[in-house]
């Protein structure tokens, strides 16, 4: 029921955006009957005359990134029973720009010269899901069509694919990510989950993005995030612009929620609106205010929900050189026995808050985990192992702020979560990560700052995982290669912001990258000043990103800039991190 109401009323919205943007746009629309195809506007802008099979396949996969009236661009190369009968799934491939069209060779060819087969070649980079979340996949794609001569002379498709394809450039010109914000598990940590909604018709691009917010977290995340609108919150008539400006939200099934959820639900609206949207969002329920004496929302008016997932400003970061953990403030030496020599420290964490320190110290031929305060002794934790990643720090989840979770990997093959205990101690708990480890051994995790996902690198290459908590169980689920086949020799990674990591790699033409959390795209950083390899890096919200390589520590804040050295660059092998 809730499912139907929220595609009843959006798709009223819908039509009303789609009569109101008429006027503006240069090009007119197909209109057509969702069920059956059929065009019921003959003035969509019909293909070129004569054009050869080859360039009516290209140009078709070209145009089926348009899904402006039920894809009424790519209906315009298919004859008329297919341009009917096409009702593709929700299933969308996105393939590289560089794709190839040939005629198809072999003895099942057709008899009928009037016949061609064509096949289209290239390389799949992922699809778009049903529930719009982009799926990193790097394969061999290709697709057979058959084209057959019409009787005016011609070429038209006959089988269109059940599932549309579409060129990466059509399908970002075409679609618009925008970040839906969600809960984290057990705090209010707000999260984006990445997705993507049709650019066209503008006027309806709210309506999508407010649809997509009540249907919930995306397949991978589900278990990872909740969202505070219950299962039968809807639309009560359409998200439309008012006469003063304001984009109207008018929202059903959320009138008995507490004051501080109904607060928390306007959070998840307006911000994933402001994606789409600079107007005022008026959030109302059964007609009224959602939140008494507040209709009106600007993104500036919802409070922070990301403090817990922040390093503070007054935390500049540290970093661990000859097995001592120095301050990146100004390069001394740490309090306590991490930072005068006491252990010979190969690795740290500092929790979010700044309070606590996680070590990997080596002693008699392995490694193991100290955590302690912040300057002062640490505990030793035996995790039985002889190697151990560099730890991270879950966000404080506990009711004195104190944070009381750390992860490490042992032996690149047990992901571990160590507990604080209610006597103080700490104690290590197996996280079920048999889908990460089927692809191979991990040498690097950083948990998100939210604690919602999991960044990893596994066998050179960068991989993400959601983190799923039930009551007796943590599962990394969902594992996804970014930018797989073209991103590899990966040494480490971090948290640049909660949907994008940045990361280090061996190869000389890109020593460091830039990646959203679902692989679309990949930025490579200015390399100028570096000395390949790279061998360390950490970034943060709102920090300046730093690497390590042989020359030293290098700081810049955005892909274009030239590496400028840190303030206190060790020539000695220095591992930078910040709290997290």
């Amino acid at each position: 029921m809730r499912r139907a109401r929220i595609v009843a009323a959006l798709a009223a919205g819908l039509l009303l955006a789609g009569c109101a943007t008429v006027p503006d746009e240069s090009q007119p629309v197909a209109v057509q009957h969702q069920e059956l195809g059929q065009i019921a506007n003959p003035d969509v802008q019909q293909p070129p005359r004569d054009i050869d099979p080859l360039t009516v396949v290209r140009d078709f996969v070209e145009a089926s990134a348009q899904p402006v009236s039920n894809n009424a661009a790519a209906r315009t190369y298919l004859d008329d029973a297919a341009a009917k009968a096409w009702q593709p799934g929700k299933l969308m491939n996105v393939i590289d720009d560089q794709f190839n069209t040939v005629y198809a060779a072999g003895s099942d060819l057709p008899a009928n010269p009037s016949e061609v087969v064509v096949v289209v070649r290239g390389t799949a980079l992922g699809r778009l899901a049903a529930d719009s979340s982009f799926i990193p996949s790097k394969n061999p794609y290709e697709l057979r069509l058959l084209v057959r001569k019409q009787a005016d002379g011609q070429w038209r498709v006959t089988n269109p694919p059940a599932n549309i394809v579409m060129p990466y450039s059509e399908f970002t010109a075409n679609y618009v990510r925008v970040p839906i914000y969600f809960f984290a598990q057990d705090s209010n940590t707000i999260v984006p989950d990445l997705r993507y909604v049709a650019g066209k018709p503008q006027l309806g691009l709210p309506a999508r993005v407010v649809s997509m917010v009540l249907s919930g977290p995306s397949d991978q995340m589900v278990g990872a995030v909740h969202s505070l609108l219950p299962d039968d919150a809807g639309i009560e008539g359409n998200v439309t612009m008012t006469p003063d400006g304001a984009l109207m939200v008018p929202l059903t099934g959320v009138g008995d929620q507490t004051p501080e959820v109904k607060k928390l639900i306007a959070a998840q609206i307006v911000l994933s609106l402001q994606a789409v949207t600079t107007s005022r969002v008026r959030l109302l329920s059964d007609g009224n205010a959602l939140v008494p004496g507040h209709e009106d929302w600007l993104p500036s008016d919802v409070p922070s929900y990301t403090s817990l997932a922040s390093p503070s400003a007054d935390q500049p970061g540290l970093m661990v050189v000859n097995g001592r953990i120095r301050s990146l403030a100004d390069g001394s030496a740490i309090p306590g026995p991490v930072g005068q020599g006491a252990y010979d420290v190969t690795s740290a964490a500092q929790s979010i808050d700044g309070r606590q320190l996680a070590v990997v110290d080596k002693a008699n031929g392995r490694e193991q985990l100290r955590i302690g305060a912040y300057g002062a002794a640490a505990q030793q934790v035996d995790l039985f192992g002889g190697t151990l990643t560099r730890p991270t720090w879950r966000p404080t989840a506990t009711a004195d702020g104190t944070a009381g979770e750390v992860w490490t990997v042992v032996d690149g093959s047990s992901v571990v979560r160590v507990l604080r205990t209610p006597d103080g101690g700490w104690a290590g708990q197996a996280v079920n990560a048999e889908e990460v480890l089927s692809v191979g051994q991990i040498s690097v995790l950083r948990l998100s700052r939210d604690g919602t996902r999991a960044a990893m690198v596994v066998n050179g290459q960068l991989m993400v995982a959601s983190v799923v908590r039930t009551q007796d169980s943590v599962t990394l689920r969902s594992p996804r290669i970014l930018q797989q086949g073209t991103l590899s020799g990966v040494v480490d990674v971090d948290w640049l912001s909660q949907d994008t990591l940045v990361a280090a790699t061996t190869l000389p033409s890109q020593p460091v990258v830039k990646v959203p959390i679902d692989g679309l795209r990949m930025d490579t950083f200015n390399s100028s000043n570096l000395t390949p390899p790279v061998y360390a890096i950490t970034a943060a919200p709102g920090r300046p990103i730093i690497v390590a390589d042989d020359g030293g520590l290098w700081t810049a804040s955005d892909v274009g800039e030239v590496w400028r050295p840190h303030p206190h660059s060790l020539r000695a092998h220095a591992a930078p991190f910040y709290p997290g």
